[in-house]
């Protein structure tokens, strides 16, 4: 008689390949899914009766800034808790490693943590860096452009010389060679708004011999969004790479109502190469105080300051009012400080979830004092809010969303789906309840109806509450597939 480590009986199995779920039995050996369909009179150390639940592949969070939290904070509940078994860091621009301060991070950097988060000269070191914290998920990483331009220019408001450049390319290439997924850019932040598309151009050239990544925010996700999706697919053309398209929004009120030709766009470029993107399922972005998007079209929401910290929790607009200042004014006040924008509309938030093109991140921030609510609550907000209440879209659908697809996209291998021989990062959740509770007014909630979050193996967080066995990994990166998703769908 087969004796597993866990086995789990009679769950609602969706797999991570957008199929149709169907009920069957799973055991769990060591690290690995052992067994995928009638246990029969097999036993375990720990056996669970999964009628009514369903069991997922565990959730890949695309886009994150948990760089330095894996290892400052390697319990990881915010994403634990919400069934997130993998978090992928470096996305724009900025990541922990290579990095070299001189001073302060710089701005956005400096969302990541202080200065003496900033450890890892080299890829390597925060490698081993994360090894050595054995976080309570997998973690793979992105390297920044950023983080490459603060490490080899006296100033950023400047393109890098030719020197520079190669310098730069050579701490990716080493990069890449420790396991880095790729690059990330940032280029609407003023850090490097001034590199022009030659410079990334140029460093994207180092992605092709390995078959990395190219990962984007976008130059322009206002008004001129379309001209700026044309420079990454540029860019990914140049460099033979798969490019994504982190947390696509039409941002500003100007801009709402355009994400179908946004969407149109991505769907041509992908005939002609592969590429992904990811969103969030809130029609809010949150950053740094940026005076670049400070308006009177929607709200802002004042998340810290540093010159008045007595002011987080505020609108900008009554700040303003109380300080008897133009907005502009009063932002730059506050500054550095971090804020919400309210810029996106429904129906577009809507739309891009839906597409097939789009993968699921939550770009939160767990630095911040008072974070974004989609930080605790990205992924049950998806199950809960948009497939069970909006039927935006199928379970199977969303699951694979946030599962088979990224995993796919970023070349992770044997994660992301329910077969046997794969990675046992699994999550149980009741259908009917699942949902997020995090809010603007509070946001560090956790989500109902997540029973149970499995990985490698190891059962890592039991109604909302973490277990002390952490069992995550750093996962290297692997070879990425060449094909686009418009091309798989229509086989």
């Amino acid at each position: 008689m087969d004796t597993f480590d866990t086995l789990i009986r009679q769950a609602t199995i969706v797999d991570g390949s957008g199929r149709a779920s169907y009920v069957a039995d799973l055991a769990i050996r060591g690290e690995r899914i052992a067994l995928l369909g009638d246990a029969g009179q097999a036993r375990a150390r720990r056996e669970l009766d999964a009628r009514g639940l369903v069991l997922a592949p565990g959730f890949i969070d695309v886009h994150t800034h948990d760089d330095t939290q894996v290892i400052r904070q390697p319990s990881m509940l915010p994403k634990l808790s919400q069934g997130v078994t993998t978090v992928i860091v470096g996305n724009c621009g900025i990541s922990a490693a290579p990095v070299s301060l001189t001073g302060a991070p710089p701005d956005p950097m400096n969302l990541l943590g202080p200065a003496s988060a900033f450890r890892y000269p080299r890829f390597a070191d925060y490698r081993l860096a994360v090894e050595a914290a054995r976080p309570a998920v997998n973690v793979a990483a992105l390297v920044g452009h950023t983080a490459l331009r603060s490490n080899h220019l006296d100033r950023l408001d400047r393109p890098a010389s030719p020197a520079e450049i190669a310098a730069m390319r050579r701490q990716l290439a080493d990069s890449l060679d420790a396991g880095a997924l790729g690059l990330s850019s940032g280029l609407a932040y003023a850090s490097a708004a001034s590199a022009p598309t030659d410079e990334v151009r140029q460093l994207a050239e180092e992605l092709s011999r390995c078959r990395a990544l190219y990962a984007t925010h976008l130059r322009d996700e206002f008004d001129g969004i379309l001209d700026a999706l044309d420079e990454a697919f540029d860019i990914a053309r140049h460099a033979g790479c798969t490019v994504i398209v982190s947390h696509l929004k039409c941002a500003g009120a100007g801009n709402w109502g355009r994400s179908g030709e946004v969407l149109a766009s991505l769907e041509q470029a992908a005939r002609r190469q592969p590429l992904g993107c990811d969103c969030y399922p809130y029609a809010a972005s949150a950053s740094t105080l940026d005076l670049n998007q400070v308006t009177g079209d929607f709200d802002i929401l004042i998340t810290w300051s540093e010159p008045h910290p007595e002011e987080a929790g505020q609108p900008l607009a009554r700040i303003a009012q109380r300080w008897r200042l133009p907005l502009l004014e009063a932002a730059r006040r506050l500054q550095p400080a971090g804020a919400v924008y309210h810029c996106m509309s429904e129906a577009d938030v809507r739309r891009i979830l839906a597409h097939p093109l789009t993968m699921v991140g939550s770009d939160g921030l767990p630095d911040d004092p008072r974070p974004h609510p989609r930080l605790w609550g990205t992924f049950p907000r998806v199950l809960g809010h948009y497939c069970r209440e909006q039927r935006l879209l199928p379970l199977e659908q969303a699951v694979h969303k946030m599962t088979g697809l990224s995993a796919m996209r970023f070349g992770l291998g044997e994660r992301g789906r329910i077969e046997p021989g794969f990675h046992a990062d699994l999550v149980l959740f009741d259908p009917q309840t699942v949902s997020d509770t995090a809010t603007f007014e509070q946001p560090r909630r956790a989500a109902t109806g997540i029973h149970a979050v499995w990985v490698n193996g190891a059962l890592s967080c039991l109604h909302g509450q973490a277990q002390t066995q952490r069992a995550g990994r750093f996962l290297p990166r692997e070879n990425l597939p060449g094909q686009t998703i418009l091309q798989e769908e229509s086989q």
